[in-house]
């Protein structure tokens, strides 16, 4: 199911303002900057965000949802996918997610090997769970068969989980940017 250029940019948009509005973030995100000694502005943030931003992080693991974005929905989701990765004896799968104003990647920490790419267009939401706030999640509408998935990943601390979230929003706004500076003639 392909989306509309102008429905994709508003897509978009919204994705991007529904991270920067998330309480969560608004509350810890000037701490988070001095403690884990982020870039002070946006501006110091384009450049390493161009070249794509790692973070090393654990693979929950996948759910269906029903819709694209939703504190309450990523909420349900996430517990699904923790419950599931409980009930399992199995070693996570350890994985360096980047993230850059072209999507998320995902590559396999030891074997190196991609894992796979989700274009920024695809994602939908992105959080970090305020009860399990180590984990992050984002939603993309899958390239196949274009179901809403909810992956879910498990960092080291609630911070790093935090920094991933306000990356994404990042990435959003200079996907954006891009975007609209590359129209700005048409």
């Amino acid at each position: 199911a392909a989306i509309g250029l102008g429905s994709a940019m508003e897509a978009l948009r919204a994705a991007g303002r529904a991270v920067l509005r998330s309480p969560r973030l608004a509350r810890h995100g000037l701490a988070l900057r001095r403690r884990r000694k982020l870039p002070e502005s946006w501006a110091d943030m384009q450049e390493p965000l161009l070249e794509g931003m790692c973070f090393t992080l654990k693979y929950l693991g996948m759910t269906l949802v029903e819709k694209p974005k939703g504190e309450d929905m990523a909420a349900a989701a996430i517990r699904r996918i923790v419950a599931t990765a409980r009930v399992g004896a199995r070693k996570f799968q350890k994985v360096i997610l980047t993230v850059s104003p072209r999507g998320i990647s995902l590559q396999d920490a030891d074997t190196k090997e991609m894992v796979e790419n989700i274009s920024i267009y695809r994602i939908s939401y992105c959080t970090t769970d305020k009860l399990q706030n180590k984990v992050f999640a984002y939603v993309a509408q899958s390239q196949e068969s274009g179901a809403l998935e909810c992956h879910a990943f498990l960092s080291p601390k609630k911070k790093i989980a935090q920094a991933v979230t306000l990356t994404v929003a990042q990435a959003f706004q200079m996907a954006l940017d891009l975007w609209e500076a590359a129209h700005a003639g048409r």
